[in-house]
């Protein structure tokens, strides 16, 4: 069988770079190779179209073993992950019989979201009822002003159960800075109270208490780069600002929880992990903590190295999500789910598809559970160890955001990140790129199916709408902040109130698609214009084909249409178009579907309107629905 392997591997010499190149080369037949193939990303780095092992020399992550530091390969060496539901507590009896049951479904990871003026210690222990703190990892939230008190409570009733409390992991999910990033509001003394907390759970050694909230500024539409940059920036803020307050410097570093969202870019999310265990750990590394016990895992100076271990929670992104075809948003949470996992994450949510417009059911939730339960249970994700070690690409692309957010850093970490968000400046950022993705997916640069690509035509949506926004949970009005807040829209909320206006204003237009002449271009071209209207919720009415013009038209006007578009080849448009825009007279509105080189000369003859590739179809379908009094 050896000799077999050989002869085979025989028959295929290796090729070079070179050699790939020339082909390459030849196959472009004179296209410029850098603007066909190479892409230039939104974190400001370019990606080559291929990688080769020559691609990987000298690169410092490809000397990491999984647990060694500066744990790219992990901060453990097995990949197992907590699998967690979050619980908004409405009332804690329910709330208590939810948790055993999900935790009779796969759950190892519990998280308590409680209003502030229900922070007592009879609720915590109703809520905790029956529920062995040993046996699955417990996380809590509340406002930032309650944080310390809830704290207090949850460290009282371990104490009082008698728990070994170093096999108890979780949370309190205290950040100094959310109020500043979601209400625009300032923190106040965030030092004072952020060791306050620290020192309230130092009996729950392996409790975090002190969050980075990373997901925010992906929720709110920043790139990759700047998630992790700004989630740098804020650890150490938190780090540095401590120490100074006379707190251990490790005791700090293993109080910090980073919370990160999960953007649809799959592999780039799984560099995004990777590069984070790198900085972080250099970043803990350079105020040298000290190990105060008997631990194997420092270094020969007696340095912490656990300390350096940056413990990652991720949550699925809520940005990328839609209303409509909400079902695609299992497929987005996935592959999301994939990348996280795949990268090592310490714990992940997985939030159930429909959150965009409701509280989510017992269906919603169950899927959601079972979307990890099968990367554990039948993909086996949780039996290797970083399978993207070694990888061309993605040890590239670890490098290329670890740059740009370490770039990223060292800006906003000379001013401080406290400083850097009362100036506006992360603010603006994000915004800034929120707004490019919001173009992007105008252009259909960016593409989310069944919002401005392949949209289902009969869908409606207004009455499955239970809710508008979903807060930030504390109860805080943002009404007179002194400082900008994070954008709160969704990338598909401009073009899902585009089609919510045509909902609910009673009317729904009808495009008629008169398809004559070349039958390949008449074809592709109604297709192109169908998915174009129905982005919009119009009612799309497609047809084989028209032997005249004025057939069509006669056709159009008996399906009562408010909108006609031609359908033809650019040869043909010189004909057809001046016809067809005659016989409408302007009773209906008239389109041209394509940019045929006679563009100018229609234009000259009174033909305004042309959909096709290079226009924006958000902006289009707005100024359409404006003519038609929607």
């Amino acid at each position: 069988m050896a000799n077999q392997k050989e002869k085979l591997f025989s028959n295929f010499p290796p090729v070079s770079t070179e050699e790939w190149m020339a082909k390459i080369t030849a196959d472009l037949k004179g296209a410029d190779f850098e603007k066909k193939l190479v892409w230039r990303t939104n974190e400001g780095f370019n990606v080559n179209p291929f990688y080769r092992n020559e691609d990987i020399e000298g690169l410092n992550t490809l000397e990491s073993l999984p647990g060694v530091f500066p744990y790219v390969r992990g901060t453990k060496k097995d990949n197992d992950w907590y699998t967690r539901q979050d619980i908004n507590v409405i009332d804690f009896k329910a709330a208590n019989a939810k948790a055993l049951d999900v935790l009779n479904k796969g759950i190892t990871s519990l998280s308590f979201a409680i209003k502030s003026e229900e922070v007592t210690a009879d609720n915590i222990k109703t809520l905790l009822k029956d529920i062995c703190p040993e046996a699955v990892e417990l996380n809590f939230s509340t406002c930032h002003k309650k944080s310390v008190e809830l704290t207090k409570i949850v460290a009282d009733y371990y104490k009082e159960l008698d728990v070994d409390v170093m096999k108890c992991f979780g949370s309190i999910n205290y950040d100094a800075f959310k109020p500043l990033l979601k209400k625009g509001r300032d923190c106040g003394d965030w030092v004072e109270q952020a060791a306050t907390i620290v020192k309230a759970s130092a009996s729950l050694p392996r409790f975090r208490v002190l969050s980075v909230n990373a997901h925010l500024t992906s929720d709110g539409g920043a790139y990759i780069y700047q998630e992790l940059g700004y989630a740098l920036a804020n650890g150490n803020q938190l780090l540095s600002k401590l120490i100074e307050a006379g707190l251990d410097a490790a005791l700090v570093a293993k109080k910090i929880k980073f919370n990160f969202g999960i953007s649809g870019n799959y592999f780039m999310e799984i560099a995004k992990f990777r590069a984070a265990r790198w900085l972080w750990a250099e970043i803990v590394d350079a105020y040298q903590p000290l190990c105060n016990h008997d631990c194997p895992n420092k270094s020969e100076g007696g340095i912490c190295r656990c300390a350096a271990k940056i413990y990652t929670h991720a949550q699925t992104s809520m940005f990328n999500k839609t209303i409509y075809d909400a079902h695609v948003n299992l497929l987005r949470t996935q592959t999301e789910a994939m990348s996280a996992t795949l990268a090592g994450v310490n714990s992940l949510t997985v939030r159930p598809f429909d959150e965009t417009y409701k509280e989510s059911d017992d269906f919603s939730e169950r899927i959601a559970r079972n979307q990890q339960l099968l990367l554990k249970e039948e993909c086996h994700f949780d039996k290797v160890t970083d399978p993207s070690a070694g990888s061309y690409y993605i040890e590239n692309l670890t490098v290329s955001i670890a740059e740009q957010a370490w770039k990223l850093f060292l800006e906003v970490d000379e001013l401080g990140f406290y400083d850097a968000l009362k100036a506006n400046t992360v603010q603006t950022a994000v915004k800034a790129s929120a707004n490019n993705r919001v173009k992007a997916l105008a252009t259909r640069r960016e593409v989310l199916l069944g919002t401005n690509q392949y949209p289902n035509f009969t869908e409606v949506a207004a009455s499955k709408i239970m809710k508008e926004t979903s807060g930030c949970g504390c109860g805080c009005s943002s009404e007179g902040a002194p400082y900008e807040a994070l954008p709160a829209d969704r990338l598909a909320t401009s073009y899902e109130e585009l089609r919510l206006a045509t909902e609910k204003s009673g009317k729904t237009p009808t495009v008629f698609m008169l398809t004559i002449g070349n039958l390949g271009m008449r074809l592709a071209r109604s297709q192109f214009s169908a998915n174009f209207f129905g982005c919009a919720g119009y009612k799309i009415v497609d047809n084989l084909g028209f032997d005249t013009v004025e057939a069509g038209v006669k056709a159009a006007r008996e399906k009562k249409a408010d909108i006609i578009v031609l359908c033809s080849s650019d040869d043909e448009y010189a004909t057809f178009a001046p016809e067809a825009y005659n016989l409408v007279k302007g009773k209906e509105i008239f389109v041209v579907a394509g940019a045929p080189a006679c563009t100018e000369e229609l234009k000259a003859q009174g033909i305004e309107n042309f959909v096709n590739v290079k226009s924006n179809v958000l902006e289009t379908l707005k100024s359409f629905s404006s003519k038609l009094g929607i």
